[in-house]
């Protein structure tokens, strides 16, 4: 381990550099020279330094195309340039070359000595922030999380400083990107992983069912409740709630849920009791909140509760390096699943993988995955079995009326109309699947089957 920070100085003017050496030695410095810029890009590559001091003139090599092959060998690197001939054009080009501070010469020692410091603390403060990073994502266990893209891994250094904390937590994203998974790894990374993790999805119980869902229900306390029955806030005692889908909880509901944040009690349907529970919230929504606000759908005093912290999914057009991760990560479970041989993917399906933009997120590359899986008849997925699915994505319902000038004079609950029993009709009467390509649950395809008069 080195006691000192080491100096790269770097300038033609062997005395200058004398005086410098000196200088920083007696400030405690292990100082290196360089007489070039040249010289000086070669050195860098040969050996770590914690600071280079650069004059911006030299005769071979000048200072700023040194910084220039410095930074692009080390970005990390803090570089000081020193000149005699300021100028603000040359500071402002040596600042956007990434240099990290200008000095003019004749040098202020006191201000050069300052500056220094500051780089160094800079420098140290990073690699510190960066090991701190490092080891909370490894004590983080990503409960089947995959994905290493810069986005990810910033949701995930967030996720991992916010789970041990008792903080409520919104999770918002598109269909498909895996917010189930990331509330199960902060409940799982969290103080109370030995408590239960209880989901529920709040867009596919009915209203009426929903109150006693959260908060159970006395015996009588309506036609058929023939037993107490405790409800999802008592299990998740001492644990984690996750609330999927929280933006299709009904206004009466949001209500109470809402008592439940402020209060930390719950009352049992047909109950007089107020039950203490100490539940931690995490929910989901894939819809804008603060438009349903504006639109009178959803209560912003309960949006300010559940948003005490706020983490968003990325989509998977956004992290496209995470691809082929996802891609081979269902290969291996699918190919085991179907008793298949099969060891990756051909350079075209895999070309055809990283081109699509994926607008079903991660659940539709899976999907994908496993028809290829199923299909292939060699070791290898190849283009043709992605073809397929491509093929089938042309298809997409949700597509239906481009380039026809019959459907574009439609009226718009017409077309609406047109679109729901074109969707319903390409995935065989699944409305989950309906609703999920239409961009909406099923609850409200529900209503809308009603609202045109289709049997639901």
């Amino acid at each position: 381990m080195k006691d000192r920070n080491t100096v790269l100085v770097v300038d033609d003017d062997s005395v200058h550099r004398t005086m410098l050496r000196t200088l920083l030695g007696g400030w405690g410095y292990a100082v290196f020279e360089a007489d070039d810029g040249s010289t000086a890009a070669e050195s860098v590559k040969k050996q770590p330094f914690d600071l280079v001091l650069m004059d911006v003139r030299m005769l071979k090599v000048s200072g700023l195309e040194a910084l220039d092959k410095i930074k692009s060998y080390n970005p990390a690197i803090p570089v000081i340039i020193m000149t005699a001939y300021s100028s603000v054009e040359t500071a402002i080009e040596a600042l956007k070359k990434g240099a990290y501070d200008y000095l003019n010469k004749p040098l202020d020692f006191d201000k050069l000595r300052i500056t220094m410091e500051r780089a160094m603390e800079h420098i140290h403060l990073k690699e510190e922030n960066r090991i701190l990073k490092e080891s909370l994502r490894k004590q983080f266990d990503t409960q089947r999380i995959i994905g290493r893209s810069p986005a990810m891994l910033k949701l995930l250094d967030k996720a991992s400083l916010v789970a041990p904390s008792e903080a409520t937590i919104l999770i918002t994203g598109e269909s498909g990107t895996g917010k189930e998974l990331i509330a199960g790894a902060i409940h799982y990374n969290s103080q109370r992983k030995d408590g239960h993790f209880v989901k529920i999805n709040c867009a596919a119980i009915t209203e009426t069912l929903l109150e006693s869902e959260l908060f159970g229900h006395e015996k009588g306390a309506f036609t058929g409740a023939e037993r107490r029955k405790d409800g999802h806030f008592l299990q998740a005692h001492r644990g984690s709630f996750f609330l999927d889908e929280v933006s299709e909880m009904p206004l009466t509901m949001q209500v109470k849920l809402l008592r439940v944040l402020q209060e930390k009690e719950i009352t049992r349907v047909g109950g007089e009791k107020n039950i203490k529970v100490d539940v931690r919230i995490i929910a989901a929504t894939n819809k804008n909140l603060l438009t349903l606000i504006k639109d009178g759908l959803f209560r912003e005093d309960l949006y300010y509760r559940l948003n005490v912290i706020s983490l968003e999914i990325p989509p998977l057009r956004e992290r496209r390096e995470d691809i082929p991760l996802l891609a081979q990560h269902f290969l291996k479970i699918f190919s085991k699943k179907n008793k298949k041989k099969i060891t990756g993917f051909t350079p075209k399906a895999m070309d055809h993988i990283i081109k699509h933009g994926w607008p079903g997120n991660v659940r539709e590359l899976m999907n994908a995955v496993e028809r290829g899986v199923v299909l292939a008849g060699s070791e290898y997925l190849d283009d043709e079995d992605i073809l397929i699915v491509q093929n089938t994505l042309q298809k997409d319902p949700e597509n239906f009326f481009l380039y026809d000038e019959e459907k574009v004079n439609m009226p718009l609950n017409e077309l609406e109309r047109a679109a729901i029993l074109k969707t319903l009709d390409f995935t065989k009467g699944n409305k989950s699947e309906a609703a999920r390509r239409l961009g909406i649950t099923r609850k409200t395809l529900h209503k809308k089957l009603k609202k045109y008069g289709v049997m639901p």
